[in-house]
């Protein structure tokens, strides 16, 4: 197997740690492939990125909902990278920390021209609330694919996990856009190989389309 082909192979259990950055001005070069995570302050974001990684410690938990206060970055391989966002929502925190969180991300999800996907976490008890629905729309106006993870659905049976799914799917169906919505545990280890084969997807599809448009200005 030829050193190219090892650099392309993705594998979420090698992601590394980068940088933390208050704003986008502070992140490395806008160049490669991106996908963010974001979600409500208690949605189980930092323990999702955990378990499609297979690393305890990668993305840093708190018990303290909305402590996340930076843009976190992690290395996937050569040029493909996954963003931690600032939790949205309720948080213990001052007013204007959270103006400047909210700038962080809408800057970063604006201006960010290496986004190539989104991942929304939702606490699969009490999903699309007001602010995952602004996001979502934001999704479809900005044409990126969107990831659903219904989180701690360790909480539910099988069943009523189909159903929730389900129920999200049906909401959905109103705002068009590209979904994939998947019941996702990190406690449990539910739909971790499902979501991380639409993140290869994604990585994949954004390399292909890049070099593609790279081809024809040549």
């Amino acid at each position: 197997m030829s050193d190219t082909i090892k650099k392309d192979v993705i594998d979420f259990r090698r992601t590394t740690f980068v940088t933390s950055a208050p704003d986008i001005s502070k992140l490395p070069a806008d160049c490669g492939a991106e996908i963010a995570i974001i979600g409500r302050s208690n949605s189980g974001k930092s323990s999702s990125i955990n378990a499609i990684c297979d690393q305890k410690t990668l993305a840093k938990t708190s018990r303290t909902p909305g402590r996340t206060r930076l843009i976190n970055l992690f290395k996937v391989n050569d040029g493909k990278f996954l963003v931690d966002l600032p939790g949205y929502g309720y948080a213990q925190v001052p007013e204007n920390m959270k103006r400047q969180w909210q700038k962080a991300m809408t800057d970063y999800l604006q201006k960010r021209k290496c986004l190539c996907g989104l991942v929304v976490t939702m606490d699969i008890r009490t999903p699309l609330r007001d602010h995952d629905r602004m996001i979502i729309d934001w999704s479809i106006a900005a044409n990126i694919p969107c990831l659903i993870l219904l989180t701690k659905a360790d909480k539910f049976g099988v069943n009523k996990r189909k159903e929730m799914v389900g129920e999200v799917k049906t909401q959905l169906s109103e705002f068009g856009g590209n979904f994939t919505i998947i019941a996702f545990s990190a406690l449990r280890k539910i739909g971790v190989d499902e979501a991380r084969a639409v993140l290869k997807n994604w990585f994949t599809l954004f390399h292909t389309d890049t070099t593609d448009t790279l081809d024809n200005n040549d």
